[in-house]
């Protein structure tokens, strides 16, 4: 059996990462306010997950490498990357003026068409409805402030 010294240290990065990101959290405050939900929680689960995602990595890798491996027909293609990270660095842009509705809005429709979507208004709505929505969870439930930028007047005094 083959192993990709990539792939284990790959892996085993992961796995790294998400003992960090548990180690870090460990020290932030665990009480909740009226939500009953800690500054610690979504870190938390973060960290639960990217190490979940290590020790899945770090199995396959020791048990015979990735079982899907990159070949001919699905090697690196530039556009999509480019409008993926185009939507990521559009958000960072974005965030602090325009608001989190927004830059969620430019990210979504941006990664979807990276993935090869060229239905833009049907991108903007989906991407609109799903920030607003993850907005009000935020805000209204977890009680974390959010930039509202430009949408401030339609979400009256919720976020920052």
């Amino acid at each position: 059996m083959i192993r990709s010294p990539a792939e284990v240290a790959l892996s085993l990065g992961v796995f790294a990462l998400g003992v960090g990101v548990a180690a870090v959290t460990a020290t932030l405050p665990s009480e909740g306010g009226y939500a009953g939900i800690g500054p610690n929680f979504i870190p938390a689960v973060v960290g639960a997950g990217i190490i979940l995602l290590g020790v899945w990595l770090s199995i396959e890798a020791f048990t015979g490498g990735w079982r899907k491996r990159v070949d001919e027909e699905e090697r690196f293609e530039p556009r999509p990357f480019l409008w993926v990270s185009a939507g990521l660095f559009a958000h960072m842009a974005l965030i602090g003026w325009a608001g989190f509705v927004i830059a969620g809005t430019v990210l979504f429709a941006c990664v979807a068409r990276g993935f090869g979507s060229t239905r833009w208004a049907r991108n903007i709505a989906v991407g609109l409805v799903m920030s607003i929505g993850i907005f009000l969870f935020f805000v209204k439930l977890l009680n974390v402030n959010l930039p509202t930028g430009w949408l401030a007047p339609i979400l009256g005094g919720a976020g920052i």
